[in-house]
């Protein structure tokens, strides 16, 4: 009987073909003609899609090795999403979407600063058709903001959300109806800061080019509702 070694950089369809099996169809990636064709409102409905896919256990089969592979020649992201550092809401997988798809922007409470705003805006030049801020229920930050915490520099980042604080006019973290509505206040603040604090975002903004919606994911149901403005 004769052993057949497989190396590890040898791609699955290669080691079907070899085997005299059918080749696999080659994996979905995003690719530039998909991105350019990609609308504001198209890429909306894909996250909408996916989040729903995610809630439903339906989410896609994917062959990631196939498609780590499809994209190390280039990215071409139809979204940037500007999420929580938080474990529970991993923004991929909660939009089922795969490699190559979007670009992840992950800080604890979702908070914008001039490194987060040289990233959208590099993500709107490349190509990528929609920004997202992602905040979620039960947030972790958005309590250290409520109890005005301090600790080391998390004592400079929690005070960015503060004002969230008073506009929701909240002051107890143990009630989760109120750091929800901080949450979301936190929300609306950032997509306001992308606009007002970046002039190149607003370019793309305003012509139509890049739309930018916020959005609340529930830990307890892994569904994302988007702020209605």
């Amino acid at each position: 009987m004769k052993r057949h070694i497989i190396s590890s950089g040898v791609c699955l369809s290669t080691v079907i073909a070899l085997a005299g099996g059918p080749v696999p169809t080659p994996p979905e990636v995003q690719t530039a003609v998909s991105q350019a064709a990609m609308t504001p409102d198209a890429a909306l409905s894909r996250l909408k899609d996916g989040n729903a896919r995610f809630v439903s256990n339906t989410a896609k089969r994917r062959d990631l090795p196939a498609k780590v592979m499809a994209t190390a020649s280039g990215q071409f992201p139809f979204a940037v999403v500007l999420g929580c550092m938080d474990s529970r809401s991993p923004i991929e997988l909660v939009f089922d979407q795969g490699i190559g798809d979007v670009f992840g922007v992950r800080v604890a409470g979702n908070v914008v600063n001039d490194d987060e705003l040289g990233s959208f805006e590099y993500a709107a030049k490349v190509g990528a058709k929609l920004i997202v801020v992602l905040g979620h229920t039960g947030c972790g930050a958005v309590k250290g903001a409520i109890d005005d915490v301090k600790l080391g520099n998390l004592t400079g980042l929690l005070a960015k959300i503060r004002p969230a604080v008073a506009e929701a006019n909240c002051g107890n973290s143990k009630d989760d109806a109120c750091v929800n509505r901080v949450a979301e206040s936190n929300v609306r603040r950032a997509m306001r800061e992308i606009r007002e604090r970046s002039p190149y975002l607003k370019t793309y903004l305003d012509a139509g080019k890049v739309g930018l919606v916020g959005g609340i994911y529930d830990v307890a149901t892994g569904k994302v509702t988007f702020l209605k403005d």
